[in-house]
């Protein structure tokens, strides 16, 4: 590929390298540069442009990235269309994220030009996540290095792949001691039962039987029996020794420890083991929280049907320190000062309303006022500050809508790629005094300002409330609130598929704040659904 500055006169063809912005001229990076180019550039006096030019032997690097990412992609992933040089892939399915690190080590190493990153191996993930994204470095690359990479990911496949949930039949045990509550028994249930929803399963049966051998060997043959593909025991006292209680009641229904204990903090005392086909599982106490442990990253990976041997446990330990996961207090944090908490508002109006045909939403009245000024007014008169408006499509009529309104307005230029470059673009502008930014939608005109300071009040970093959100019903729905430590996560989501997998990955950091009418859940995409949210504002 050629590459450097040369007279406008001869970039016809090649590719701009770096924006231009010169008077009325804006000239976007990546730009094929043709004969109109050349007249806007010659007629802002610009004499000389940086351009890459494909040569002979090149791929473009959209084709190279879609080229490797088809070929490192395995069951259940999906390569996303190639853009600027990077194509992204998805789980087509919950499960584990199962990758070849070896070959892609070996793969990176082929080309500096071409690069492979993925999710954490062996990662729960849901639909729809982004789980690895290929990207090319210049605007082209050898073809030699394009090549090279898919053979070698041919050769190795699959290198990335998800491993769907199988286990569904739970069956569960807990051993009772005196001075044991039933209560933490019945918590301990709900919070399993919580662990074991992603993936599919459900607790069939449980059983509550004396901390002693004979007893829980009975109830761990009879789980077993009626059908439990996974056993897990809690005990009234945590495992001490390969002699104890759980262990032995294993070897006793004739079952064998596979491995006791694991380098990964909280989660030490945790058995793994076999009775007829089926894991049985001795739980650690910290299993009974609903905290990110060492029993998680065994459990799911269960569910998913994928064998932990002893030498998968040993290797846990880089990384296995999960003291400061995210829904702890991190103490390397400064404290925060005695005030009230900063939480600012982005309220997103930059969509292109294609399910209102003609109409753009956000423009659209009610009671005489448009949808987005609606949203802004009550962003406005929460205790959200500051407010920051993204605008994208038909950015002057939506500026317009809010003039006289003391927000702050930040304009996505790339609106029709989707959600995430306007998300980007919101929280590239929350300054850095606030500590989260509560998410708003600019189609959503009944979320009001009391709704908004309902989702602030219970805003809690420091007691792991890190994400909020309203529900009725069981049923979540927007305004959410992030605290800023998931700002890095937000700025990463491309396209449409929002952060829905962000709440599931990690649900024990939301609080869902009950709401009574779920008229404020209701987002206008249609012009029925503009009738009935007019209709439904004038009845009130």
């Amino acid at each position: 590929m050629k590459f450097g500055a040369v007279p406008i006169k001869d970039a016809l063809g090649a590719t701009a390298v770096h924006s231009i912005r010169q008077g009325d001229l804006v000239l976007r990076k990546g730009t094929l540069i043709g004969d109109k180019e050349i007249v806007a550039l010659a007629a802002a006096g610009v004499e000389e442009i940086v351009v890459a030019r494909v040569e002979a032997g090149d791929v473009s690097e959209d084709q190279a990235a879609a080229d490797i990412a088809a070929a490192i992609a395995g069951p259940d992933v999906r390569p996303d269309r190639a853009f600027t040089g990077r194509c992204n892939l998805f789980a087509e399915t919950a499960g584990v994220l199962v990758v070849d690190k070896d070959t892609i080590d070996g793969l990176n190493r082929i080309d500096e030009a071409v690069t492979l990153a993925t999710l954490q191996a062996f990662k729960p993930v849901v639909e729809g996540e982004m789980i690895a994204t290929v990207k090319i470095i210049p605007f082209a690359v050898a073809a030699k290095a394009r090549d090279e990479a898919v053979a070698v990911a041919n050769k190795a496949k699959p290198v990335i792949r998800v491993a769907p949930y199988k286990l569904r039949k739970v069956g569960v045990v807990s051993t009772l001691l005196p001075g044991l509550s039933p209560k933490v028994i019945e918590k301990t249930l709900k919070i399993t039962a919580t662990r074991l929803a992603p993936a599919g399963a459900a607790i069939i049966a449980e059983k509550r039987v004396p901390h002693e051998q004979a007893a829980l060997s009975r109830a761990i043959d009879e789980l077993l029996k009626v059908g439990a593909e996974l056993v897990i025991v809690f005990g009234a006292s945590a495992i001490a020794d390969r002699r104890d209680v759980i262990p032995a009641a294993l070897e006793a229904v004739g079952g064998e420890i596979e491995h006791f204990g694991m380098p990964v903090d909280p989660g030490n005392l945790m058995m793994i083991g076999k009775a007829r086909g089926q894991p049985v599982l001795g739980a650690p106490g910290c299993a009974r929280s609903p905290k990110e442990n060492g029993f998680d990253w065994v459990l799911m990976r269960l569910l998913a049907g994928l064998p932990v041997s002893r030498n998968d446990i040993t290797g846990m330990g880089v990384g296995g320190l999960l003291i400061e996961i995210v829904t702890r207090p991190q103490p390397r944090e400064e404290a925060q000062p005695e005030k009230g908490r900063c939480v600012a508002a982005v309220v997103l109006a930059a969509g292109r309303s294609t399910r209102m045909g003609a109409v753009n939403k956000l423009i659209a009245e009610i009671g005489g006022k448009p949808l987005v000024r609606i949203a802004a007014e009550q962003a406005l008169a929460s205790h959200a500050k500051p407010v920051i408006v993204v605008t994208g499509h038909e950015r002057e009529r939506v500026e317009a809508a809010l003039k006289g309104l003391a927000v702050r307005i930040v304009h996505n230029p790339d609106y029709a790629d989707g959600l995430g470059g306007s998300l980007r673009a919101g929280i590239a502008a929350v300054p850095k005094e606030a500590d989260g930014a509560i998410i708003c939608l600019g189609d959503m005109p009944q979320v009001s300002s009391v709704l908004i300071d309902k989702l602030i009040a219970a805003f809690d970093p420091e007691r792991g409330a890190l994400v909020v959100m309203p529900s009725i019903d069981g049923r979540r729905g927007n305004p959410v609130l992030w605290a800023r430590r998931f700002f890095n996560d937000l700025m990463q989501i491309h396209g449409d598929i929002g952060a829905r997998h962000l709440i599931g990955s990690y649900a024990e950091a939301v609080v869902e704040i009950p709401i009574a009418d779920d008229a404020a859940l209701i987002d206008v995409d249609t012009p029925e659904s503009l009738s009935a949210v007019k209709a439904e504002i004038e009845r009130a």
